[in-house]
């Protein structure tokens, strides 16, 4: 066959049958690249999630083939949980405990915004099997490695579309979260302000903190323990004080490279025969639904302390208890300086959202104790 004849052919196959769902995908594709670069939204995810659709939807196309590369990528990294827990070391060196551990209270925000993962549990009980369901409902808690980490344990048959809406939904935080919050509260509770008191914490709380926060969630849930463990131990080789070059490759090249490999494992799994398809706008349907739910869990739990605190909260903090880590601490703290520009809720919503990484660690430690035979 001579190279027009071959051109030819792999044209012609993209107007036969379903071939015109693999333009589709081009066009997805396309849109997280545009949303990475042009609209800057969490580009080291959606920019090899573009790409990476586009390359697995080319006609005949070699990456996703039993021996391609993108194929081994998945096998080597995904398939075994080896990409997730390795970003975890990343994300723990990235953390700062410091604004939770010198307000622990902060604490129950984290927990409160995993209401929408139960709530989605229930309503995907009724369209998937219990397993499938419980692995969709975890994407509630905008954290990537452990909705991947989750759903293959449960052996889910969705874990791709698991995926991929679990890290689409963490890189639109800035689009999703703020009308929510805006619906739920007036401009006088956001404008409320919280000053920041800084305590001192000590080395030796830091330290032990990763430590004791593992064995206590190795206690409530066994089957989390990978998942906390491997962020506490990034956290720990923050904390130590002795291992900052080894700290600083942690939270750069380990996170970036993970990163990237990732991303475009991901993508092994948006081929157009997996993607479009009912159940998977259902999963992202659904899905959508435990965000929207977790950050309104979050918002509305702060109203409800209000209502007994002499002292009050600004409810926006509450929202940054889901995993999305540190996006949606930042976000929060936009929206307070552009309802009063002295409003500095960052330190706050910081600690919020570091105790929703632990939170929904241990949310999906839960499910899996739960469900996992």
């Amino acid at each position: 066959m001579d190279f027009l004849s071959f051109l030819w052919e792999n044209i012609a196959h993209l107007f036969q049958g379903d071939g015109w769902k693999m333009v589709v995908m081009w066009l997805i594709g396309g849109t997280l690249i545009y949303l990475a670069i042009k609209k800057e939204m969490e580009p080291t995810l959606l920019l090899p999630m573009g790409f990476g659709a586009i390359l697995v939807n080319i006609p005949f196309a070699d990456a996703i083939t039993e021996h391609g590369a993108i194929t081994t990528l998945y096998n080597a990294g995904i398939a075994n949980e080896l990409f997730p827990l390795l970003l975890f070391i990343g994300i723990g060196a990235m953390i700062d405990f410091g604004p939770l551990l010198s307000n622990p209270k902060l604490m129950i925000f984290g927990a409160a915004a995993q209401f929408g993962i139960f709530f989605t549990l229930c309503l995907a009980s009724m369209f998937f099997d219990i397993n499938d369901a419980a692995s969709i409902a975890i994407i509630g808690a905008a954290d990537g490695p452990t909705a991947i980490s989750v759903s293959q344990k449960l052996n889910s048959q969705y874990t791709g579309a698991i995926m991929v809406a679990a890290y689409s939904y963490m890189a639109l935080v800035p689009i999703i979260q703020p009308p929510i919050i805006k619906m739920l509260t007036t401009k006088k509770e956001r404008m409320i302000r919280m000053p920041y008191e800084a305590k001192e914490v000590s080395k030796l709380t830091r330290i032990l903190f990763p430590i004791v926060i593992t064995l206590i969630a190795g206690l409530v849930a066994p089957s989390a323990v990978s998942l906390v463990g491997f962020l506490m131990f990034g956290n720990l080789i923050r904390e130590c004080g002795v291992l900052d070059s080894l700290s600083e490759t942690a939270q750069k090249v380990l996170a970036n490279l993970i990163t990237i490999f990732l991303g475009i494992s991901i993508a092994s799994q948006m081929t157009a025969e997996k993607f479009l398809n009912l159940q998977t706008l259902l999963i992202l349907g659904l899905g959508l639904f435990a965000f929207i739910f977790d950050t309104a869990g979050g918002v509305l739990f702060a109203k409800l302390i209000n209502l007994f605190s002499k002292k009050k909260i600004n409810p926006m903090i509450g929202a940054a208890g889901i995993s999305a880590f540190p996006m949606s601490g930042r976000i929060v703290h936009k929206m307070g300086l552009k309802e009063d520009p002295q409003n500095f809720l960052l330190m706050h919503s910081i600690g919020v959202n570091v105790s929703g990484q632990i939170a929904s660690v241990i949310a999906g430690g839960l499910i899996l104790n739960f469900f996992l035979k």
